[in-house]
């Protein structure tokens, strides 16, 4: 058998020898030492075959055999001692010991003998495991039930069930703002849709790349400041697209992920292939500890977000952002449940640590030294605030140039429809003028939190929109949201395992714009009932018992994980809610700001003039 043969079946029967480089076993395998006893322990034939299979010809004690006697496993029954010792054969627990490390050639295709499909031969039983993987989730209460809950356009927040008398108040969805039926983006959807019709037509490098996602692109790098960004067809896929992509390319690159880190980030670095180490939620010296094992020459990324969606805590943006040049690593950061909402042009958190320079600077201009400049890679959507659908990244136009040409996520799939592009663009210019939408879900996010905690309702604490509301355990948990749709005409879904670990089951409330006090006393109500009625610990019942993530613990402990600034309780600080507030009153000329947003174009371009 060829030498170089011989070792490439060794290492692929033997994960030990797998950790040894070609080239270091060539050299063994060309080397005779002579090691006392080292083939005592094994078969003549076993010997022959190491030496004559790996190094034909050879007469001494092979080096590549004195290696695998180092191996755990086989090594005991190899390094016997001298005096006294019979030939033992490989030891029946490893794995590889049938095959002796080294297996056969395959047969030629002429002498591999049919299988054989006999017809009383037993099949899979494929309906079986469905059945059986659907029962595990039934039994543990993590099965998901979808409700049917279409939100009315003119009636927003509120929709009807599969009854369409059946009217509800939805206080859980990611259109934070509204702009789904925002007259605007609704508009320019339409003009694009009569101008380009319904489809992309391909995929961006066949028919699908058009002026709008050219625009779209470039809207998004001007928004976080960046050289370039890319649209996917959602923030998953651009997650799990890039990091595959980029981490794989880097070579031996390690990746540091926060606990609380998304499905999807946890998928992408799953699929890279790269060494990763997972830090305790914002969890600085964890963090550090963790970065300090390895050289700064060792290519290294560091995965967190801004606010993490079912707590609520911030990530410490620029804490990490610092770490990460102490110790030479770039930045990944996932603004998903921000942008649109934070920042005075609606960037995110990191651009809300520098609200008054953003502010300042001209739309698009980089601000050198800002958190935001820090920031290696942001992804976003554009699903949630922005009221459309679709994910993206901006970093610099190299890198997005790089994910552009190399990530199967993007190249292989079909662009997004030119309709959802030009509603998006809307979208993003008019929340980058207006401070209208984030003032109003800012001060409704403020005052449930307070009714709530007048109510003894327990809310894990947080500085962003939000209201993560503890039950504890997931049966209770389904049984609170379908007691608040069937008795009170209220959908909030419960989150469960493993969104959230067993024991943290809550119900996820998101005060928006359009959410006004009537709904927001209703709301209350409800819940101080459901809790009444199913028995559900209140907050001091969580202070009784220890205190859990956040709810019942005093306030120095949950500040270690909320993020944001030590001291500060929320993201959007008074003065510039004020900013916000004056700068929407001065541009409607004195006109208040009411919960509503305006139902139609006219209504918009009155309010804008």
């Amino acid at each position: 058998m060829d030498p170089t043969k011989a070792m490439s079946l060794l290492t692929r029967a033997c994960p030990y020898l797998a950790r040894t480089g070609m080239s270091a076993l060539q050299g063994l395998a060309a080397t005779g030492v002579n090691v006392p006893g080292a083939s005592r322990g094994l078969s003549t034939s076993a010997v022959d075959e190491a030496r004559c299979s790996v190094c034909p010809g050879h007469t001494g004690q092979s080096a590549l055999l004195a290696k695998a006697s180092q191996c755990p496993v086989v090594g005991p029954s190899i390094r016997v001692n001298d005096a006294g010792k019979t030939s033992q054969p490989l030891p029946a627990a490893c794995p590889y010991a049938s095959c002796n490390s080294i297996k056969p050639e395959p047969k030629a295709a002429s002498e591999v003998q049919p299988v054989t499909h006999k017809t009383n031969e037993a099949v899979f039983d494929y309906e079986g495991m469905y059945q059986e993987k659907l029962a595990k989730k039934h039994e543990d209460k993590s099965y998901r039930y979808f409700n049917n809950v279409n939100r009315l356009a003119a009636r927003f927040p509120q929709a009807h069930t599969a009854k369409a008398s059946n009217i509800v108040t939805v206080w859980c969805s990611n259109d934070y703002l509204g702009q789904s039926k925002n007259p605007v983006v609704v508009n320019a959807m339409k003009t694009a849709l009569d101008t380009y019709g319904a489809g992309a037509g391909g995929t961006r490098n066949i028919a699908g790349n058009s002026a709008l996602h050219l625009r779209l692109e470039a809207e998004l790098a001007t928004l976080h400041r960046k050289e370039a960004a890319l649209v996917f067809s959602s923030c998953f896929v651009a997650n799990d697209a890039t990091l595959s992509t980029l981490c794989s390319s880097l070579p031996g690159c390690v990746i540091f992920s926060d606990k609380m880190n998304h499905a999807s980030m946890i998928q992408g670095i799953r699929h890279s292939g790269a060494r990763k180490h997972v830090f305790d939620h914002n969890d600085l010296e964890h963090l550090e500890q963790q970065l300090a094992q390895y050289p700064r020459s060792t290519p290294k990324l560091i995965a967190f977000e801004s606010v993490y969606s079912m707590s609520g805590t911030v990530g410490r943006i620029p804490e990490i952002c610092a770490l990460a040049r102490k110790y030479g690593a770039i930045t990944f950061l996932d603004e998903v449940h921000a942008v649109g909402m934070y920042g005075p042009h609606g960037a995110g958190v990191a651009e809300h640590y520098d609200y008054e320079a953003s502010l300042r600077a001209p739309v698009g201009q980089r601000i050198s030294g800002s958190v935001l400049d820090q920031v290696d890679i942001i992804t976003g959507t554009l699903g949630k605030a922005f009221g459309i659908v679709g994910g993206y990244i901006a970093a610099s136009s190299s890198l997005v140039d790089m994910i552009r040409s190399y990530a199967p996520g993007f190249i292989f799939t079909t662009s997004l429809p030119p309709p959802i592009a030009a509603g998006a663009v809307a979208s993003i210019q008019y929340l980058s003028a207006s401070q209208r939408e984030r003032y109003l879900q800012q001060t409704h996010v403020r005052q449930l939190k307070d009714d709530l905690e007048s109510a003894g309702v327990p809310v894990v604490p947080n500085p962003s929109h939000i209201v993560p509301v503890l039950v504890g355990d997931a049966e209770s948990a389904k049984a609170a949201s379908d007691m608040l749709l069937a008795k009170h005409n209220i959908y909030v879904q419960s989150i469960n395992y493993p969104t959230v670990p067993v024991g943290e089951e809550r119900l996820r409330i998101t005060p928006g714009p359009g959410h006004d006090n009537y709904m927001r006393a209703r709301l209350v109500s409800a819940l101080d009932s459901v809790w009444s009625t199913l028995g559900l610990r209140r907050t001091v019942d969580w202070e009784r018992l220890g205190g859990r993530c956040g709810v019942g613990e005093d306030r120095a402990n949950s500040e270690l994980h909320v993020g944001w600034k030590r001291g500060v309780e929320n993201v959007w600080e008074d003065a510039q809610l004020k900013q916000a507030h004056d700068f929407e009153r001065a541009r409607k000329g004195g006109v208040p700001i009411t919960p509503a947003i305006p139902e139609t174009v006219q209504q918009i371009i009155s309010a804008m003039a």
